[in-house]
């Protein structure tokens, strides 16, 4: 049986604003049914990335498909089968739950608005909220609201970003649980976030810095290819510590963790020296695997160097 074809297939994307790269030759495939996070700090191109995608911006070189569509001559066909969700609460605050819902679906010109309306309404839980002003949500049940207009004209591919900042815990599990469940029902996301444990729901990540893909794949494989290697170290006052260790060969980041410090270089027998004289017997050390956190700061710490 042959493979699927990829939902996104692109390559050498190139974008730059005022002579300013913000984008570079970035290539990236995301397959079908995929949940693909998509990292980095602010300014790094995720926004302009996932733009160029659904069409509303233009590369100025490379080429990809989306949906089986060229991103560049064939932009009209790719919107209507993708649902996109800004950074930032979008529909209109003084227009109630349905009200919104109701002008989103005339926007995809579906047919039987009030029925596919109501339909959604129901399934995304906003019941009760149908005839409450957007505006007078909370933060969750806005993103919630956002959602479901994103899926009124059950779109193929999601292209999200940062679609959980400012949400409660409550509701970022939710989100995620609805994001599983349209995974299995083969829809694609793109999700741009901040939050490290969400880049750890994502089946594939990719992280972006400067406008550079610096790595991609599962976070298993990021941060066993990142090469960083972790010490853990905890006691009483053990923060004491955090100035003598960030002076030591080899000690690349120290990163207090509740009341352990972590100690993370890509050195690992510099790094293993330079703590033996402090494994006096009055902190407890173990070796730990490196955290995706620790990691994409490497990263970036050492693309700014270059």
């Amino acid at each position: 049986m042959s493979e699927a074809a990829p939902v996104i297939d692109v390559r050498d994307l190139t974008k730059s604003f005022g002579g300013k790269t913000v984008i570079n030759n970035l290539s990236l495939r995301i397959m079908p049914g995929e949940i693909y996070g998509f990292l980095g700090p602010n300014g790094s191109g995720k926004t302009t990335f996932i733009r160029m995608l659904c069409g509303l911006l233009r590369p100025d070189s490379g080429s990809g498909v989306c949906l089986g569509f060229d991103i560049l001559k064939q932009a009209e066909k790719i919107k209507p089968l993708v649902g996109y969700m800004a950074q930032r609460f979008s529909l209109y605050e003084d227009l109630s739950v349905r009200e919104n819902l109701n002008f989103m679906a005339r926007v995809y010109r579906l047919r039987n608005v009030r029925s596919q309306v109501a339909e959604c309404i129901e399934r995304m839980g906003m019941a009760r909220f149908a005839g409450q002003l957007a505006g007078t949500l909370s933060g969750g049940w806005k993103q919630r609201l956002a959602l479901a207009a994103c899926l009124l004209h059950r779109p193929r591919l999601l292209l999200l970003d940062e679609p959980t900042a400012g949400v409660d815990p409550k509701a970022r599990r939710d989100f995620w649980d609805d994001i599983y469940n349209l995974a299995a029902q083969g829809v694609t996301s793109l999700i741009s976030t901040h939050y490290m444990d969400e880049a750890e729901r994502c089946h594939r990540l990719a992280y972006l810095a400067y406008g550079n893909l610096l790595a991609a794949g599962t976070a298993e494989e990021v941060i066993s290819a990142s090469g960083l290697k972790t010490w853990s170290v905890s006691g009483d006052d053990v923060h004491l510590l955090t100035p003598q260790l960030k002076s030591l060969a080899g000690a690349e980041q120290v990163v207090p963790f509740g009341n352990t410090l972590h100690v993370s270089g890509h050195d690992p027998e510099l790094l293993a020296a330079s703590l033996r004289p402090l494994m006096n017997g009055k902190y407890h050390w173990r070796q730990i695997d490196a955290n995706l956190e620790e990691v994409f700061i490497s990263l970036m710490q050492q693309r700014g160097e270059q």
